[in-house]
């Protein structure tokens, strides 16, 4: 910077003020900066927030090319680099599996390394180094496609609050000891897992999400658990394990989360939960709970049902409920249960604080009304109750908005709002 065009007022800056400029600028242009004068040349090297995205090196339709510049742009990076590392993150869609990883986590392992993030594109998937296991600071790992294999030494990680596991292969008795040896965990996902049986041990775990082929989940020691995000897939050996099963999911999944505020069940999730439910007691209060979320609902299955009248007569602060139906043509449309009906939905039972429910793929039929006029009976601050009713069926369509029009609301207020997708 010339001195003809006025005092540099940046250049001067405390270098603590320059960081927090550079930390904004995508990686290539914080570099880039070395070429503007040599007071700048060596700013960027001691910035403390590596991120490498797709943007790092200059496009190209050649995607050997693109690969050997990443490759070589995050080694001139790194080993350039004055001073700790607290955030290194690679997402980048062209970049795969190499020799080099070892390098950067080694290097990253004696630099103070709190925050790791690894997202390569498809390809071969990348087996994480031993020196991984030594970066004793780290507060926060995502890991994408990759071998992961703790050592028999292995500790755990003492600051670690945050796990994303995304298409990781390692043993479940391995994941079960990762989370318990990292005591402050506070954020946990785990996608993409087939085949596996998981107990959760993590007294400060405050979100949970998980998806995959699930045969078991037991929430041992989860009580400060705030959100859960559940997406189960189901397989013919599942669904055979699942037959066999004969304590209550319901209670080992849901039994022990006191202080939770939203839960959502995505894929067969109500379907797990209803499996061994106890018809007669009543399960925990869910005081906090405030956002209940439930989709693919088999509306056939009264155990089901079941689950959906626990969890909402469980939550007195409950405000927002959504639930979609399985999209599935009924195989019997017999005349509901009335008993049950009666004996579950019982008349002192208010949801005082329900503003918001949405119901989606409703097909009209004969359990679907009945969980209708329950919400319409027993929501007096209801506001909107939104039906988006399955398109096969113009005939029960019709049969719901008459049935409708016929409910006793507990909500002066309330609006039923009958749209298609």
């Amino acid at each position: 910077m010339d001195d003809a065009m006025g005092p540099d007022l940046i250049s001067d800056l405390p270098q603590s003020i320059i960081e927090s400029i550079l930390v904004q600028l995508p990686i290539r242009d914080a570099v880039r900066t070395s070429i503007l004068s040599s007071k700048w040349r060596y700013k960027w090297a001691s910035i403390t927030r590596l991120v490498f995205d797709d943007k790092c090196v200059p496009f190209s339709n050649d995607r050997e090319v693109v690969e050997k510049s990443v490759v070589k742009f995050i080694t001139r990076v790194l080993f350039l680099r004055q001073g700790p590392i607290h955030k290194f993150q690679i997402t980048n869609s062209k970049l795969q599996s190499c020799p080099e990883i070892d390098q950067w986590i080694l290097f990253l392992s004696r630099n103070d390394i709190k925050e790791l993030v690894m997202e390569l594109g498809e390809g071969e998937f990348f087996r994480i180094p031993s020196s991984l296991f030594n970066c004793g600071k780290l507060t926060r790992l995502d890991l994408s496609r990759c071998e992961f294999d703790p050592p028999h030494s292995f500790k755990g990680f003492v600051c670690l609050r945050s796990l994303n596991l995304h298409q990781v292969l390692i043993s479940p008795d391995a994941i079960e000891s990762l989370i318990s040896r990292c005591p402050l965990l506070e954020s946990l996902s785990l996608s993409y897992f087939d085949n596996l049986a998981l107990t959760i041990c993590a007294p400060n775990l405050k979100y949970l999400y998980l998806e995959g082929e699930f045969k078991d989940i037991c929430l041992e020691d989860t009580p400060l658990l705030v959100e859960i995000t559940i997406a189960m897939y189901m397989t013919d050996d599942i669904a055979e394990h699942f037959e066999q099963i004969s304590n209550c999911n319901f209670v080992k999944f849901l039994g022990g989360v006191p202080n939770l505020e939203k839960l959502v069940g995505l894929i067969y999730f109500t379907k797990y939960l209803s499996i061994g439910i106890d018809f007669v007691h009543p399960p925990m209060m869910y005081n906090n709970l405030e956002t209940i979320e439930l989709y693919q609902v088999n509306f056939e299955d009264m155990v089901e049902i079941l689950v959906i009248l626990r969890l909402i007569t469980s939550s007195p602060n409950l405000k927002e409920l959504q639930i979609s139906g399985s999209s599935n043509i009924p195989v019997s449309v017999d005349t509901p249960d009335l008993d049950f009906w009666e004996k579950e939905c019982l008349s002192d039972s208010t949801l005082n604080k329900l503003k918001t429910v949405k119901l989606s793929e409703m097909g009209g039929w004969l359990h679907e009304i009945e969980i209708i006029k329950y919400l319409l009976g027993h929501s007096p601050v209801l506001e909107t109750l939104s039906i988006i009713p399955c398109v096969f069926d113009v005939e029960n369509n019709l049969k719901m908005l008459i049935e409708l029009v016929k409910c006793q609301r507990a909500s002066t207020r309330a609006e039923v709002i009958f749209t298609r997708q």
